[in-house]
């Protein structure tokens, strides 16, 4: 019996053999990523998320948002006519957990800063087809209520700083009266509008 007959005919040694292959390709795809600078420095510029941009992250996740916009530029022409420059690595290095996804119920938020003014934001997130007649997103009437208190803010840019994320001690002393009182809306069109914005000014 040929050497490919018997491993073809034992289920278990098949499957040993395909986990071993895949193991080998993904490391040999992965690895790398891990030592090139492109994929793990900074673009310059890059600047951490303010204390109310990273909270208005947070809503952005609570909101699931993520789950109907992608963060993701591809490098193909008909993604960077409409949307801008391609992603790339360097402009999330800081995000935990990074939010470049691929499900497009809604459009592509990567270049979406600065592109919009704050009022058109607002309207938008407040009742969708204020703006875009067609929108099937939904309306957040309550970020305008909700207000941010601040007390788990410092907390959360301690989380960060542990991650890598250059923040001060500055930075972490004053993160909870840079957000109290401030609306979930605030918040949250804060986050949009820095979105993409680092490699726009590197450009």
């Amino acid at each position: 019996m040929k050497k490919h007959e018997i491993l073809e005919k034992n289920v278990g040694l098949l499957a040993l053999f395909m986990v071993l292959a895949v193991s080998i390709g993904g490391l040999v795809q992965i690895v790398p990523l891990f030592f090139q600078q492109e994929t793990t420095q900074p673009v310059e510029g890059l600047k951490p998320y303010t204390a109310l941009q990273l909270e208005g992250r947070d809503i952005y996740i609570r909101e699931g948002c993520v789950g109907c916009h992608s963060q993701m530029v591809r490098p193909f022409r008909a993604e960077t006519e409409r949307y801008g420059h391609y992603s790339v690595a360097g402009e999330s290095v800081w995000d935990h957990p990074f939010l470049w996804g691929s499900k497009r119920t809604g459009p592509d938020l990567a270049r979406v800063g600065a592109r919009y003014s704050d009022d058109w934001h607002r309207a938008h997130l407040y009742n969708p087809r204020n703006v875009v007649p067609e929108s099937k997103m939904p309306a957040y009437p309550w970020l305008v209520e909700n207000r941010l208190d601040g007390k788990d803010t410092a907390a959360k840019l301690k989380a960060m700083k542990t991650l890598g994320v250059p923040y001060t001690d500055d930075d972490i002393g004053s993160a909870a009266d840079s957000v109290k009182g401030k609306t979930e809306m605030d918040a949250l069109v804060a986050y949009l509008q820095v979105l993409g914005t680092s490699l726009k000014n590197k450009r």
